[in-house]
């Protein structure tokens, strides 16, 4: 009981200073994304034993310039990069013998293409469309949440085929399904919300799939970091939750597919 009530607190306080940050002003919204990502390095480095004070420099840098101060030629560049590292961190699902990372070049490689890079994709994202839209991101959490959420209830209650066993043995098939499902009816009444936007019901429904599919495999992904590493959680900085890696794995690890459409298709 008392595991419940530390759990329910620290969530409440998680969720409520992200959603005010988001639609207080943008500068709030670039500070707490920020102050996560500096945190997901510094739990991410731990989880590899690495140890370096560049990555944090780097996102300082990566901050202050992106996307407004860069050319698109650079936007693409560093989106293909990042998207290049998902691939690799797919593929690495799969493989059950080899180590990854192991050399300090490849932790220092991750700590920018995994995580600096798709936080400052993420970071972008609500501006793609010139001026500060924050409803954009909560959107995107909208369908984050309502995945996780059915993805685990319905597992919980349905579920009977792993998903990705060697790496998740709690998820299904049938909860990752039932996540994605709930996304696409969560797509449609936020599509009634925002009539008039420059997304569409049809752009909805997409980066809600986007987000339920590379959201699950972003957790699958830091699944993989703990399991080799011998960790239950990232961090104990939210009690009953773990970590803030642990937290927004989903998020950061989907935000460069959902920029990528963003950008190129709307």
């Amino acid at each position: 009981m008392r595991n419940l009530i530390t759990r329910s607190i620290s969530g409440f306080v998680y969720v409520s200073l992200f959603l005010f940050a988001i639609w207080f002003d943008a500068k709030s919204y670039i500070a707490i994304t920020t102050l996560f990502a500096a945190i997901c390095i510094w739990e991410f480095s731990k989880i590899v034993q690495f140890k370096n004070f560049i990555p944090y420099i780097l996102l300082a840098v990566a901050i202050f310039y992106f996307p407004h101060k860069v050319s698109e030629k650079v936007i693409v560049f560093l989106l293909v990069a990042t998207l290049l590292c998902s691939i690799r961190l797919i593929y690495n699902l799969y493989n059950k013998n080899n180590k990854y990372p192991k050399a300090n070049i490849d932790k220092f490689d991750l700590a920018v293409r995994y995580i600096i890079l798709p936080f400052s994709f993420l970071i972008s994202i609500p501006f793609i469309f010139g001026s500060y839209q924050p409803e954009i991101v909560i959107s995107i959490l909208i369908f984050i949440w309502v995945n996780d959420s059915f993805a685990y209830l319905v597992g919980k209650n349905f579920g009977k085929r792993k998903l990705f066993v060697s790496v998740s043995p709690k998820k299904t098939i049938e909860g990752f399904v039932g996540g994605w499902i709930f996304s696409l009816i969560a797509a449609y009444f936020i599509s009634q919300q925002h009539a008039g936007s420059e997304i569409q019901l049809v752009d909805w429904i997409i980066i809600a799939s986007i987000l339920s599919v590379f959201g699950t495999i972003g957790d699958l992904v830091e699944s993989k970091f703990k399991r080799q590493a011998n960790v239950k959680d990232s961090g104990t900085i939210m009690p009953g939750h773990g970590g803030m890696l642990d937290r927004l794995d989903s998020l950061f690890f989907a935000a460069p597919f959902v920029f990528l459409y963003l950008y190129f298709f709307i």
